[in-house]
């Protein structure tokens, strides 16, 4: 099932919330102050105030959150795991970069796939699946309107992978994931919607509509989305380099 604002779905790694500190009999839990960190840390990565190449500085980080330097570098490996910063053993932890070039690979090859994915998926939605991707789009807009575009993001994903999972094909499946998953791309589709998001949403009502349809073809479908990624490569493009850049 779908859920509501600050909510996590099935197998996410992205929890947006705000940092606060918590007191257990005056003693913080080291774990769960470790989290609150990665999640503060986080959200800066994700929506361009920290950057990447950007070094996390520990004594800076400890007065900012008047902590000691556990829960810190706790709060780094969590990062780590997600992709989200990289930490090289004498020099510090920086913030992972991704390169034009990585993009530049990545979409094409997504859109083929992700268009597969459609196609395979035509035959299979069902109407439990369609009436998740319309709760999902409903949500897409109401984040727009909200100008929450983190939200926005999360919702957009979703949508995404149920169509990708209703294409049975585990190998795609995998793949996709591999491909669209990965945290660090939140950073840049943060910015791309903030910028570009009427067209998102103009598309993704046109998707559900013809996996709705059944007087179309699951090559039609399968079309839409490839486009849909691929004219998203520019757009995108722009939207990293305005964030790397700082404009």
């Amino acid at each position: 099932m779908l859920r509501g604002d600050n909510q996590i779905y099935p197998g996410e790694v992205i929890p947006f919330f705000p940092f606060k500190q918590r007191k257990t009999g005056g003693i913080f839990r080291p774990m769960a102050l470790a989290d609150q960190i990665a999640a503060h840390l986080r959200e800066k990565i994700l929506t361009g105030v920290l950057k990447g190449g950007d070094q996390l500085l520990e004594d800076t980080l400890k007065g900012e959150f008047g902590v000691s330097r556990t829960p810190l570098r706790e709060a780094f490996r969590v990062l780590e795991k997600e992709g989200l910063v990289e930490i090289l053993p004498r020099k510090g932890t920086f913030v992972r970069k991704i390169t034009k070039k990585d993009i530049e690979e990545n979409f094409p090859v997504r859109a083929v796939l992700e268009g597969l994915a459609a196609r395979f998926a035509y035959a299979n939605l069902t109407r439990s699946d369609i009436d998740e991707m319309e709760e999902a789009f409903s949500l897409m807009k109401n984040a727009a309107r909200e100008k929450d575009f983190i939200e926005y993001a999360k919702h957009h994903l979703y949508l995404h992978e149920i169509f990708i999972n209703a294409s049975a094909n585990e190998i795609l499946i995998t793949l996709l994931r591999n491909l669209r998953m990965h945290t660090l791309w939140h950073r840049y589709t943060y910015q791309y919607y903030k910028e570009d998001f009427r067209n998102s949403l103009k598309t993704h009502r046109k998707i559900i509509d013809l996996f709705k349809e059944r007087s179309t073809s699951a090559e039609e479908v399968e079309r839409v989305v490839r486009q849909h990624i691929e004219v998203a490569l520019g757009p995108f493009l722009t939207a990293m380099e305005r964030l790397e850049g700082g404009s």
